[in-house]
């Protein structure tokens, strides 16, 4: 599979899982870019500041739970203030090691989530999102 032109982004603090996410979208060419941010609050002020430009905004976010600074839920509730005025459209999946049914069931209510999936995300699942974005996008 070749590179889409996707942009990808993961915002999470666990630096050894951000160097290993990098790694395996660049090995397997599965993007032209990766955007890491170490928390939510890094990731809202990217997209405030590229609001008008939507073509260096993430088609993908990997937005992991807990985080210092400010979590993924606090990061959704930014996000679906600033959706309205972002011209493209995002697929955002909530990623963690956790399993604790309350987390999940909170993602879950949050329909601009697309899917809850547990750490880590390895190179199958991102072959399995991707396709099934470009065929969305097709």
């Amino acid at each position: 599979m070749s590179a889409k032109p996707f942009i990808l982004s993961l915002i999470d603090d666990d630096e050894i899982y951000q160097y290993g996410f990098k790694r395996t979208v660049e090995k397997s060419r599965f993007a032209k870019k990766v955007l890491v941010f170490s928390d939510g609050e890094q990731a809202i002020n990217f997209m405030i500041d590229n609001i008008a430009n939507a073509q260096e905004l993430p088609d993908v976010i990997f937005l992991d739970i807990n985080m210092p600074i400010m979590n993924g839920f606090e990061f959704m509730e930014e996000y679906i203030k600033l959706k309205p005025k972002v011209g493209k459209r995002i697929t955002i999946y909530m990623v963690s090691s956790s399993i604790d049914p309350t987390d999940v069931e909170r993602a879950k209510s949050i329909s601009e989530l697309t899917d809850y999936i547990i750490k880590p995300v390895d190179e199958s699942m991102l072959r399995e999102i991707l396709q099934k974005l470009e065929e969305e996008y097709d």
